[in-house]
C-alpha cells in the first residue's frame, strides 16, 4: 500500500519525500482513514512506528477541506484563510522537546501552503510573551505542553471553543496523577462535541478508566513492540559494581567504538557528575535535564544531532518524544525507576529500521528489580561482566528497604516483622 492509496490531497503526498517515508507503517494505514472519516481513536504502538506522521496527515489534510469547502465566492484563499485562524486541532504533549519535534514535522508537511496554514508551538520554560504575540490573529493548529497551554488561557492569548479534534501525545504520560488536573482544566475549555485520539507506547492499567471516560466509541489499534524490538535492537546487560560503572562506560565507548551514545541516569546530579568525567577522559559529553535552560537543552540536542557532542547524559526527561536520527545506542547507567520506562528509554535506538543497542549496567544492589524488568518485558538476557569491571558479589550483602525501585516497598506489615525479628518493640 502507498500513501496515495489512503485518499491523501495531492499537496500532503508531495510534502511526503520517499526517502523518508517510502510507505506507510501499520498504523499509519490503520488509523489515516478512520481519522479522515472523525472517528475517535486510541493507537497503542512502539516508539518509532510513525505516530506523530499517523495523526499529522489527517489533521491537515481536514484543514485544507475546512478551508475549500467554506471559501466564499470572490475572496481569495489566502484571505479567507486569515479571516478564520481558530484553533482547528490542538496537539498535548509532555515535554518541550516533543512539542519542538512534533510541530517541525508539521511545519515541514504544511510548508507548500505558505502562509494559509499556521502552526503555532507553545511549552515552557521560556518567556511566555513571545508566544502570546505568536497567538495574535489566531492560529490553525496548536502544539502545547499542558501547563504553558493553561497560561496562556489564563492571559487570554486564545480560546479553545472551536476545536475539532484534541490530540494526546504520549497519553499515557499525560493521563499520569501529576498532569490530570492540568489536562481537566483544558477539557474544560474543549467543546463537548470533538475528535478524540490518543497516541502512546504503552497502556497501564491506571490509564484505561480516564481513557474511556473521554473517547467516544473509538478505534483501538494496538501494536505490540516485542514484535519489533528484537530485530531492530540488540538488548545487552552487564552485571558490574556501582563504583565501576563510569569507567565501565568510558571503557565500552572506546574499546566498542560507539560513536553515539545516549546515556540514562537517575538524578540531574549524575547527569552533571558522569558528564564532567567522561570530558576529563577526553570525551565530548553533556548533561541533560529539566534544570537545564531551554536555550541549553535545544543546544545540547542540535551539537547531539550534529555529532559535536559524542555522549548525552540524560535524565528520564529524554526518554519520551525525542527522535535522534540513526542513534547507534543507549546505554542505562542507571535503570528506570519504573519498568515501562524502559521500552521508552531503549526505543530511542533502533528506529525506522536501523540497527540499535541497549545496554544496561545490572548491579548487585539492582538485581531484582533488573528480574522485574526483564519479567515485564518477556526478556530473558544472559548478565555479561567485562573483565576488569565485574561486580564483587551476585546479591548485595544487604537488603535495605526498597532501594527505591518502585513497586518494591515494604508494606506495613513487612515493618513490624522486621522490628520484631530485631527484638524491637513494636510501640512507642
Amino acid at each position: 500500500m502507498s500513501f496515495k492509496d489512503l485518499g491523501l490531497l495531492p499537496e500532503l503526498l508531495k510534502a511526503l519525500k520517499s526517502k523518508t517515508y517510502p510507505s506507510p507503517t501499520q498504523v499509519q494505514r490503520d488509523l489515516i482513514p478512520v481519522a479522515l472519516q472523525g472517528q475517535d481513536a486510541w493507537v497503542t504502538a512502539p516508539t518509532g512506528s510513525g505516530k506523530t506522521l499517523a495523526y499529522a496527515l489527517p489533521l491537515l489534510e481536514q484543514w485544507a477541506h475546512s478551508i475549500s469547502k467554506n471559501q466564499p465566492a470572490g475572496v481569495s484563499k489566502l484571505a479567507y484563510a486569515k479571516s478564520i485562524k481558530t484553533t482547528q486541532s490542538l496537539v498535548l504533549v509532555p515535554t518541550r522537546e516533543l512539542a519542538v519535534q512534533v510541530s517541525q514535522l508539521f511545519m515541514s508537511l504544511s510548508a507548500q501552503w505558505g502562509h494559509l496554514c499556521k502552526i503555532t508551538v507553545v511549552f515552557g520554560g521560556v518567556s511566555i510573551n513571545p508566544q502570546m504575540m505568536g497567538l495574535r490573529g489566531g492560529t490553525d493548529i496548536l502544539i502545547a505542553t499542558p501547563g504553558r497551554l493553561i497560561d496562556l488561557l489564563e492571559h487570554n492569548a486564545l480560546k479553545l471553543s472551536a476545536v475539532q479534534t484534541l490530540v494526546l501525545d504520549e497519553a499515557d504520560k499525560l493521563l499520569e496523577l501529576g498532569f490530570q488536573e492540568e489536562l481537566q482544566s483544558i477539557l474544560r475549555r474543549l467543546p463537548s462535541k470533538r475528535q478524540n485520539l490518543f497516541f502512546s507506547a504503552t497502556r497501564p492499567q491506571s490509564m484505561v478508566a480516564l481513557a474511556q471516560a473521554l473517547l467516544l466509541d473509538p478505534l483501538e489499534i494496538h501494536i505490540e513492540g516485542k514484535t519489533l524490538q528484537p530485530a531492530e535492537i540488540l538488548q545487552r546487560a552487564i552485571h558490574t559494581d556501582m563504583g565501576k560503572r563510569t569507567q565501565l562506560l568510558k571503557h565500552l565507548i572506546k574499546e566498542e567504538n560507539l560513536k553515539q551514545v545516549l546515556v540514562f541516569v537517575a538524578t540531574q546530579h549524575s547527569s552533571e557528575i558522569v558528564a564532567a568525567k567522561l570530558r576529563v577522559a577526553g570525551i565530548a559529553a553533556e548533561p541533560f535535564h529539566g534544570l537545564l535552560s531551554q536555550g541549553k537543552r535545544q543546544q545540547v540536542l542540535a551539537d547531539f544531532k550534529a555529532q559535536r557532542v559524542k555522549v548525552v547524559l540524560a535524565t528520564d526527561l529524554a526518554a519520551r518524544g525525542l527522535d535522534i536520527e540513526k542513534l547507534p545506542a543507549v546505554i542505562n547507567f542507571d535503570l528506570p525507576r519504573s519498568a515501562v520506562d524502559y521500552t521508552h528509554r531503549i526505543g530511542r535506538t533502533g528506529r525506522a529500521g536501523e540497527a540499535g543497542l541497549a545496554i544496561s549496567f545490572v548491579t548487585p544492589e539492582s538485581l531484582s528489580h533488573w528480574s522485574l524488568i526483564e519479567k515485564r518485558h518477556s526478556v530473558k538476557l544472559e548478565r555479561e561482566c567485562i573483565p576488569g569491571f565485574e561486580a564483587s558479589s551476585l546479591v548485595p550483602e544487604k537488603e535495605n528497604g526498597n532501594g527505591g525501585v518502585k513497586g518494591k516497598r515494604p508494606s506495613k506489615k513487612d515493618k513490624l516483622r522486621q522490628l520484631a525479628a530485631a527484638g524491637m518493640p513494636l510501640t512507642q
